[in-house]
């Protein structure tokens, strides 16, 4: 089992939800308007006057590895598509969890 943690710029929202609808990858939290600046380049993303764009965040437990792997891919694609907005994407082991079993 992975976590995928997406950090996007709201730009990105209909498309990353929509990403996640056709792979249907139904369970996801998302939180909205946060705020954050690049590791290497780019614009901060505050929401004040000076920097007007926030991000957004999701975070989805992805069941099989090969469809985590995918859905990073896709991610990857949609970023490289866009640099300027910015798209980050984080995978992770999941340990453990109290998700029902299939």
């Amino acid at each position: 089992m992975k976590a995928l943690f997406i950090s996007y710029n709201q730009g990105f929202g209909h498309d990353v939800l929509r990403l996640l609808d056709r792979e249907h990858q139904r369970g996801f939290t998302q939180w909205l308007d946060i705020q954050g600046r690049g590791e290497m380049n780019g614009e901060p993303h505050y929401g004040n006057h000076a920097w007007p764009v926030q991000n957004n965040a999701i975070l989805t437990v992805v069941k099989d590895d090969q469809k985590a792997r995918h859905l990073l891919a896709e991610l990857d694609k949609m970023d490289k598509a866009s640099p300027d907005l910015g798209l980050r994407t984080f995978l992770w082991n999941v340990e453990e969890s109290t998700l029902p079993e299939e």
